[in-house]
This record gives structure tokens, C-alpha cells and sequence, in this order.
């Protein structure tokens, strides 16, 4: 091998380095379905790089959490990453035991990854969490816990329960429910739901983050 030849390995090796930097990374995430019988509405997987508080604990649920653990909306919560470099997917929708994936290309390795879903049959249960991608090529796998967002009351009546099981109504306005956030404590049988079939002890969702070799 000659300089020249030498050379020019060198910066074209240095040049793709520099592209593959530039443009991110690719990420593999795949979110799995841990319950016996709950169906989650289709998750929202968001790849983004500012720091975003989706919920807090023990407070009132913003709209954007009530749309999305009351009717499975998630529009809200997508609507908050509009940076020039976020990307909103979508996985599932997911019943019992299935899992789903979606890849983002040229995301920002210092960034995080959001996930937001509603559990059905419920009157107001979700998930949601935003996670850090995993440093290097290492894989990250997180457990998701279902929330109560304290919305609407829980009273298991399908007719105030959407989805698939129910085929009630998605939002009750005229309910203030708890009125904060809180861990959800499961399906209790106490209204049109058997709670030996639908409820459930947390977690109720793995969350696999994985990067990708690009060639």
C-alpha cells in the first residue's frame, strides 16, 4: 500500500466516522406486553433529545395524560416533541403476551426515548415514561408500572370504558375522578369486570432499547 492509498483510507474512514456522528444513531425499541388480558391502545414511541416531564406523581394529570389514559390519545403527548431532530412512531396496538417494534435512524445518542399507552380494559390507566438510550452499543430493557391518572372514577361500568372488551364511551368530562396521579391498584370487580381475568400485579410492560450496528 502506498501513502497515497494509506491516505485516503484514513480520510474516508474518518469521513464516515464523522457522517455516522453527525447523523446519529439507529435504535431498535420494542415494547412487550406483560399482562394476562389487558389490550394496551396503540403506544406512542417518541425519539427525542430535550428533557421532557411527561407526569408527576400525586399531582393533577395535564389534558395531554387524561386524553391519553381515558381514550388511548396520545396526539397530545406527540405533539410536544416537534424539535428538529424528534421522531413520533407508533407500536402495537398490543394484546396479551405480544410484543412490537419500531427503529429510529439518525437519533441523537444523548437523547431518550418516551412511551405512552392506555390499558384496556380500564376507566383510566396508562403507562408513560421517558427512558435514556443506552450508552455505546449496549442494550437497556426497563419495566413500565401502571398509573392511575386520578380522572375518572373507577368504576369498572363498560359503558364508560372504550376499546374492545367495552365498547364504551372514551372521556367523561362531568368525572374529576381522584383528582391526582397515582400507582394503580388493578381491576377490582366491582362494576362489569371479572377481576380474576383482567387484573394485574405491576410491572405491566418491558421496554427493550436496542442500538443498531449501521453498515
Amino acid at each position: 500500500m502506498n501513502k497515497f492509498t494509506s491516505f485516503s483510507s484514513i480520510a474516508l474512514s474518518l469521513l464516515f466516522a464523522s457522517s455516522a456522528y453527525a447523523g446519529g444513531a439507529k435504535y431498535e425499541v420494542t415494547v412487550t406486553n406483560l399482562t394476562k388480558s389487558i389490550f394496551f391502545t396503540p403506544i406512542m414511541v417518541a425519539s427525542h433529545k430535550k428533557s421532557v416531564n411527561l407526569f408527576e406523581l400525586g399531582a393533577p394529570a395535564s389534558d395531554a395524560i387524561s386524553r391519553t389514559a381515558e381514550g388511548g390519545d396520545t396526539s397530545q403527548i406527540a405533539a410536544i416533541f416537534q424539535g428538529k431532530k424528534d421522531k413520533v412512531l407508533s407500536a402495537g396496538p398490543l394484546d396479551k403476551g405480544e410484543s412490537s417494534t419500531v427503529v429510529f435512524e439518525n437519533a441523537d445518542r444523548r437523547g431518550k426515548i418516551s412511551i405512552a399507552s392506555m390499558l384496556l380494559p380500564t376507566n383510566d390507566a396508562f403507562v408513560a415514561r421517558s427512558i435514556h438510550l443506552p450508552r455505546g452499543h449496549q442494550t437497556k430493557t426497563v419495566f413500565l408500572k401502571a398509573y392511575d391518572a386520578g380522572t375518572e372514577t373507577n368504576d369498572e361500568l363498560c359503558g364508560n370504558i372504550p376499546g374492545p372488551q367495552c365498547g364504551g364511551v372514551p372521556f367523561s368530562p362531568e368525572d374529576e375522578g381522584e383528582g391526582f396521579i397515582h400507582i394503580h391498584s388493578g381491576i377490582h370487580g366491582i362494576g362489569d369486570l371479572n377481576a380474576s381475568m383482567y387484573t394485574w400485579n405491576n410491572p405491566v410492560m418491558k421496554v427493550t432499547i436496542k442500538r443498531m450496528h449501521s453498515y
